[in-house]
């Protein structure tokens, strides 16, 4: 089928670029010029594992374009998706649909009548049944997207469900056709109503931001008891009512989608006349993690962080990704170089946009030389290269052996063992010995 594929943004040039994989003839629209001649090009301008060798297979084969002409786009498609991004507005909680809004608009404007617009975008419950109505001789549907960053293009072509919104078997027909490979693969189908469909999604997001920021509130309790909150993860998550996944402490959650949509999701659903207001204690819950790391990081530096060199291991908001929106690393690391500390960060993929938001941040090129001479140590992005330091090699090149994991990722005692004072959220201290150094609260060793 001919397919159009509306915003090239990180949503966007990954569903084109996989419906291009399944087959299709995909025309990708953005209204940024830039943006469109690096896509032709074959270049993506993010990191997502899997993607520049898609992008690049497909644009060299025909079957993918990319364009900024709606009208050429209107012409080509036999089905419109939609994947721009959804903000959060300005001054408020709420979503902002002007882009949705605008694409809409561009591209029923030229497409043929009665052709299928598929929404991807994630909306306020609603949003697809006043677009339906504002554009009657074209046919909505909404198609909500699941994809996790790093793994976007596994998600994409072998997702775990598809979900339909619709309001005819028409457009189910059309939708199960673009998607014929994947549910021929036995991926699970659930069709729904437009207002059902929309709240799979902010649900989905929900759920997760809520599980994530349960076990960091159990964090909390454990640091006032004395408990270990990683062991009573791991008794919990044996239940499978509960599961394992998400129930890691840490410095909680970030980027672009869980933030801003669950702020949305309670505003949407007091607009209806229904209190979310346990969403806003989640959203409570997971900025005081970044709280108390940057607590911790003043406590470990005797009282004050003034002075103290700094390393931050993470800029991303999670590995596998360059997207830096919302990332907790970031925060904790400007809040500290506001507090006087010299803050250094290494990121192997993120250093770029890191750079361009936080240009007062200290950078390294490799975690070796972030650690150089370092008072302190925080590692705040999960990458596997950080889990994969050595802890007395390391501990060769900082000033002072003291480390904050603030993804509850490290072995605390193999990084005790090699001298260092290790702590992370919820868990009891470990503190290592260094030859001539004493406890972790010994002189600078440069």
């Amino acid at each position: 089928m001919r397919l159009t594929v509306i915003g090239t943004g990180y949503l966007g040039a990954t569903h084109a670029a996989c419906m291009a994989e399944l087959g299709h003839e995909v025309l990708g629209v953005d209204v940024d010029p830039d943006k469109v001649a690096a896509l032709q090009a074959g270049r993506v301008p993010f990191h997502e594992p899997g993607l520049p060798e898609l992008i690049a297979k497909h644009t060299a084969s025909g079957r993918l374009r990319f364009t900024t002409d709606h009208a050429a786009a209107g012409a080509f498609g036999e089905v419109h998706f939609v994947c721009v991004g959804t903000p959060q507005r300005k001054g408020s909680e709420g979503a902002d649909l002007t882009y949705v809004d605008a694409a809409f608009a561009a591209i029923a404007g030229h497409a043929a009548e009665g052709v299928l617009l598929v929404g991807k975008s994630t909306v306020p419950v609603g949003t697809a049944e006043r677009l339906a109505a504002a554009h009657e001789r074209v046919e909505v549907a909404w198609n909500p997207e699941f994809l996790r960053e790093g793994f976007a293009v596994e998600d994409t072509l072998r997702p775990d469900r598809l979900v339909f919104g619709v309001r005819s078997s028409h457009a189910e027909t059309i939708l199960r056709q673009v998607y014929a490979p994947v549910l021929d693969a036995g991926t699970p189908l659930v069709t729904a109503d437009f207002p059902t469909a929309e709240l799979v999604k902010t649900a989905a997001n929900a759920f997760l931001a809520t599980k994530i920021s349960f076990i960091n509130a159990m964090a909390e309790i454990c640091e006032a008891a004395g408990g270990d909150v990683g062991v009573l993860a791991e008794a919990i998550g044996y239940d499978d009512r509960i599961g394992k996944k998400f129930l890691r402490a840490g410095v909680g959650f970030g980027g672009g989608c869980l933030p801003k949509d669950i702020r949305a999701f309670a505003h949407r659903a007091g607009e209806l006349g229904v209190s979310l207001d346990f969403l806003r204690e989640v959203d409570a819950i997971n900025m005081r993690r970044r709280d108390k790391v940057v607590e911790m990081a003043r406590e470990l530096c005797g009282g004050s962080v003034l002075g103290a060199r700094i390393a931050v291991l993470g800029a991303a908001f999670k590995p596998d990704s360059d997207d830096i929106r919302d990332s907790p690393a970031l925060n904790v690391a400007a809040r500290l170089r506001l507090d006087g500390a010299d803050v250094t960060v290494y990121d192997p993929e993120a250093l770029d946009n890191a750079r361009k938001a936080f240009p007062l941040l200290g950078y390294a090129l490799s975690a070796e030389e972030a650690l150089q001479g370092a008072d302190l140590v925080l590692h705040l992005t999960e990458w596997p290269q950080f889990r994969e330091i050595d802890p007395e090699r390391a501990a060769r090149l900082v000033a002072r052996a003291r480390i904050v994991d603030g993804r509850g990722a490290l072995d605390g005692e193999r990084w005790a063992a090699a001298g260092w004072h290790f702590r992370a959220l919820g868990r009891p201290a470990l503190a290592g010995e260094r030859p001539g150094q004493g406890l972790w609260g010994g002189k600078r060793t440069t």
